[in-house]
């Protein structure tokens, strides 16, 4: 598998820990070592803004999508190579979908965890073959692991389901695995228990 754009999602806050900041610009850093192009949010604000910044700063290309709301609050980046400005956010993130080839979610909140698990359903169903991946800083995504084990354990989900979301602490290594992504050749549906 090839891709060239990488869709990211991110928290529009640092976090706690320096980690998350450091992990965000590695993996700037290694999408514009790469040749990739960003797709992401659009705001300046938090880890959205420093991994815009560690690709831009690398000479990359970053393609911010942002919405109406969050653009007259003046949350734009104003340095991205291109933008677009949608009406809601179920129109900005169907827009970023269109865009990318892979998607990698960092550490973040309540918009972070809905985009990670839409593309991820997305996927699961055969709407679209696109690789899914959580760059794990400071394990920040292992409880999200153990509720995945924890719909197999309970029989809503599908190992082959859990397992086609890619989980790495490294960048560079994250990337590799998407590159190599299959998706699952499995249905959704769990034969009930006699």
């Amino acid at each position: 598998m090839s891709f060239q754009n990488i869709a990211v999602f991110s928290g529009s806050n640092f976090g706690f820990h320096p980690a998350y900041t450091k992990g965000a610009q590695a993996l700037g850093r290694e999408i514009a070592r790469r040749g990739l192009r960003l797709i992401y949010g659009g705001s300046d604000k938090g880890l959205m803004g420093v991994v815009a910044d560690s690709v831009l700063a690398e000479g990359g290309e970053v393609i911010g999508i942002i919405t109406h709301l969050l653009h007259d609050l003046g949350h734009l980046h104003t340095g991205l190579t291109h933008h677009e400005v949608t009406p809601d956010m179920r129109s900005r993130k169907a827009r970023m979908s269109e865009y990318a080839d892979a998607f990698i979610a960092l550490p973040g909140g309540l918009g972070t965890f809905e985009e990670l698990f839409e593309v991820a359903t997305l996927t699961q169903l055969g709407e679209h073959r696109k690789g899914v991946g959580c760059l794990n800083i400071n394990r920040f995504f292992e409880p999200v692991r153990h509720l995945l084990d924890h719909a197999v354990d309970e029989g809503f989900m599908k190992i082959e389901h859990r397992d086609m979301l890619l989980f790495d602490e490294g960048a560079a290594e994250l990337l590799d695995a998407l590159l190599h992504w299959q998706p699952p050749v499995t249905g959704k549906w769990i034969a009930p228990q006699p």
